[in-house]
């Protein structure tokens, strides 16, 4: 007969009054919106040969749904007294442990080789620092968070912060 399976723990989210300590949004840099604007020109091509009209029209929507699935893509590092959000991920701030910032060749080392299967990634390709949160919750098999972060060493700062 098999085990019964208990759901894990949900974690807490902050609430809505909590201070934020930290905040910063991982937005696309401008050479992402180019490329997409030109994938999005591409739609000139396919139906120029139809009409120029519906060329621009194609352009317009591709660039407009690629832009939104941009946006709404874009995660959020979240810092506040009680907890830690990154992307979809949230943990209490009592479980955070060891935080240390990367840039360059530590951070794509962090990224690649030395990266352990485990940890959590809230990475963006066009990010290049990235910060490692340990997680010292004994019921977590995560070992750490690995995340991209413009501002390292604020971020890194703020989780110091207690």
């Amino acid at each position: 007969m098999p085990e019964s399976i208990s759901p894990a723990p949900v974690p807490e989210i902050p609430s809505p009054g909590a201070p934020v300590i930290y905040r910063e949004k991982l937005w696309p840099n401008v050479w992402i919106w180019i490329i997409s604007a030109g994938v999005a020109g591409a739609g000139i091509l396919v139906f120029a040969p139809i009409s120029m009209t519906a060329g621009y029209t194609a352009a317009a929507v591709l660039f407009a749904i690629i832009a939104i699935l941009l946006v709404l893509s874009t995660p959020s590092i979240v810092v506040t007294d009680d907890s830690l959000t990154v992307g979809r991920a949230t943990i209490e701030r009592r479980f955070v442990g060891a935080v240390e910032p990367f840039r360059k060749e530590e951070a794509t080392a962090e990224r690649g080789t030395r990266l352990n299967g485990l940890a959590y990634l809230c990475i963006r390709g066009w990010i290049d620092p990235v910060v490692k949160i340990q997680i010292t919750d004994p019921s977590d098999q995560t070992p750490y968070w690995l995340t991209s972060s413009r501002h390292p060493d604020k971020l890194t700062a703020a989780l110091a912060r207690r």
